[in-house]
């Protein structure tokens, strides 16, 4: 009788740590998983001011030295842009911020 108690217990404790074990490696595993998928969207494109022909962002006026974020061609000028919003307010009337670029 003391021979089966012992032997279910030491059944049971195998089975509760070996449970507690692919718990951990599941978990291991999503977190290796989010960790590759933030640094993957937290790539960020920058281009150098020597890339422009811009002094400053002609949408908000930002000096192009703080960073570049995005370009667009235009006129045949290369325009620096602070971020993706402000080339895209540009692009909706260029001619009526391409003063404020302070074109070089």
């Amino acid at each position: 009788m003391k021979l089966q108690i012992t032997t279910s217990l030491l059944i049971l404790s195998m089975v509760i740590l070996s449970c507690g074990q692919s718990n951990d490696k599941a978990n291991a595993t999503s977190a290796d998983t989010n960790q590759v998928a933030t640094m993957d969207t937290t790539t960020e494109k920058t281009y150098a001011v020597s890339l422009v022909n811009n002094k400053k962002d002609p949408t908000c006026g930002m000096p192009v030295t703080a960073g570049i974020s995005d370009t667009a061609h235009y006129e045949k000028n290369v325009l620096g842009f602070c971020s993706v919003e402000c080339k895209n307010e540009f692009l909706k009337n260029p001619k009526a911020n391409l003063a404020a670029a302070e074109i070089k």
